[in-house]
């Protein structure tokens, strides 16, 4: 019978899925990919493949599963079997350098970026990257990995030379300008089926902490402002949000057959857009969709059976 086929190393991040799944009585079977084989030499089943694989999916101790997921897709693809988020997007997941580019390539603005391994090449890009005060983060990254602020090139030395600093799980540091935002917030844009859904705002005000499911708690070093203000719900869904980025968005992830994700951007002082993360294992807030009435797994749910119903069994 075919089936709904879940590719994911973190079921926390897929029982909401699930339950959606059961509700409308679609069928389907969960792939834990922290480990296993990828049998080349017989063909897939038969479904609709969704692929959850996560970039922080070291942190629980599943190092090597983005490369068992990668081996899965590329088996899938070569049956021609039918993937929501596939090697692409998995490729995408992974890098930031390749969302940056991706992204630049759409005609969508990202912060000024290099990208550096070692010690004294990090310390060389900061020198190059021309402003102030930078963060860095790591280029395989998810809950905020390797996101620290400095204002100069003395504080970075101290920090990279300094027992706190934490190699990227590819050797990779990006070395970013900081945007400033008048406001402590940003705003996450949910896309499924390639088309958005709704945009959420989120607060950032005690620290970016902005996975929607999953606590990435940074601290107040990297909040864009640290005025106090009045307490907020965190994650706030946007009404009637209307921004032309949307359609570049769509475009962008047309071009890159990204079917479900969460982006990420920030504005300035002067109202600039900066997109900074593309999320191809976007989660959704509980609390926000409970106000608005909105759900994202539900309506994930019913694409994917919709998707099964096209899929022919042989």
């Amino acid at each position: 019978m075919k089936k709904i086929y879940i590719l994911h190393e973190n079921k926390e991040w897929t029982i909401h899925l699930t339950n959606r799944l059961e509700e409308l009585g679609l069928p389907y079977e969960e792939w834990h990919l922290d480990e296993g084989v990828v049998p080349l030499t017989e063909a897939p089943p038969e479904g609709i493949f969704y692929n959850r694989m996560s970039a922080s999916s070291h942190t629980r101790d599943h190092r090597f599963a983005p490369e068992l997921t990668g081996a899965v897709l590329a088996w899938l693809e070569h049956h021609d079997r039918k993937v929501w988020n596939g090697s692409r997007a998995l490729q995408l997941e992974l890098s930031k350098v390749n969302q940056y580019t991706a992204l630049e390539q759409a005609g969508v603005k990202t912060p000024r970026t290099i990208a550096a391994v070692g010690k004294e090449k990090i310390l060389e890009a900061a020198k190059k990257i021309g402003t102030k005060s930078f963060i860095t983060k790591h280029n395989r990254a998810g809950k905020g990995l390797g996101v620290q602020l400095f204002h100069s090139v003395a504080s970075l030395e101290r920090y990279l030379f300094g027992p706190d600093f934490e190699v990227p799980v590819d050797g990779i540091t990006l070395i970013q300008e900081y945007i400033e935002a008048p406001e402590p917030y940003i705003t996450r844009c949910e896309f499924i089926g390639g088309k958005f859904v709704y945009a959420v705002q989120v607060n950032t005000s005690e620290g970016f902490e902005l996975c929607p499911a999953d606590a990435c708690q940074i601290g107040d070093l990297f909040c864009p402002v640290g005025e106090e203000v009045e307490e907020k719900p965190k994650f706030q869904i946007i009404k009637d949000f209307q921004e032309s980025i949307i359609e570049k968005y769509e475009q962008f992830l047309y071009q890159n057959n990204i079917k479900v994700a969460g982006i990420e951007f920030i504005r300035n002082k002067n109202g600039e857009i900066f997109t900074y993360d593309v999320n191809t294992n976007t989660n959704y807030n509980a609390d926000a969709e409970k106000v608005e009435g909105k759900f994202g797994m539900l309506e994930l749910a019913k694409l994917l059976g919709e998707e099964l119903d096209k899929v022919k069994e042989n």
